[in-house]
């Protein structure tokens, strides 16, 4: 039975000890990590150390060999399918691309999730609900466009209209900036933190983009080979004196 996502004691996600394998490979290792409420924590690191994998793990997209993740009070690694969607609901998950349905206006794309997830609110609502989502994110008036029709930035900007329109508790964004322009992706950056504090809404960035980590990070963890290698606010982890960390920030 999935738990009132409202009652998980301002824990938005608790992983312990989480060890994950592909065959032979160990893709994470001994991973610990605490989620607090309206909480955005970047995980930082380079292609290839298991972000992705992580972030999947939690919604329950990978299964894990060994440790427990907790999401909103309910440990996903006991849930069948059917409690994974229902807590699903409650996380907004941000593709690099967007992953808009080409066959569908930007408007179309957002009223489809609300006729499956949403099924109670009266037409009027949902197209007020869309209209607000969208002036948010600033894209009222591409509402009519197809995905064809948008810039990169456009297109992410639209793929986390969808996702607000749904409420979620939980965003995940998989490296929101790539690909952009740099005067593009600042403003998706700066997108991130407001979103945070209109929707009051708990985040976790997987990144590789320092200017993404430092402008919309509270805290941020940084990943090597699989493992957590340091913890900490964007400025503490500047000054650690390590070659792999400072690596990142030269």
């Amino acid at each position: 039975m999935i738990k009132d996502a409202k009652k998980y004691n301002h824990h938005v996600i608790k992983i312990h000890n989480l060890n994950k394998w592909f065959g032979e490979n160990k893709v994470l290792s001994d991973i610990n990590l605490i989620l607090s409420e309206d909480e955005n924590l970047v995980i930082l690191g380079r292609s290839g150390v298991g972000k992705s994998v992580l972030i999947k793990c939690i919604v329950g997209l990978e299964k894990v060999e060994e440790g427990e993740i907790e999401v909103l009070g309910n440990n996903i690694t006991r849930m069948d399918e059917f409690e994974l969607n229902k807590l699903r609901k409650h996380i907004g998950f941000l593709f690099q691309g967007g992953a808009l349905y080409d066959s569908m206006t930007v408007e179309e794309n957002l009223t489809f999730p609300l006729k499956r997830n949403a099924p109670d609110l009266s037409k009027s609502e949902k197209d007020d609900l869309v209209d607000d989502v969208l002036e948010s994110v600033g894209l009222i008036d591409a509402k009519h466009k197809m995905p064809s029709e948008l810039s990169g930035g456009m297109k992410k900007r639209a793929g986390l209209a969808r996702t607000l329109v749904l409420k979620p508790k939980i965003i995940l964004y998989d490296e929101p900036t790539t690909g952009l322009d740099p005067f593009t992706a600042q403003g998706i950056n700066e997108l991130v933190v407001k979103v945070k504090n209109r929707y009051n809404t708990t985040s976790i960035l997987v990144t590789h983009d320092m200017k993404c980590a430092r402008i919309t990070s509270d805290r941020m963890i940084i990943m090597n080979e699989g493992k957590i290698i340091a913890r900490g606010k964007y400025e503490e982890l500047k000054k650690i004196d390590d070659e792999v960390i400072q690596g990142f920030f030269k």
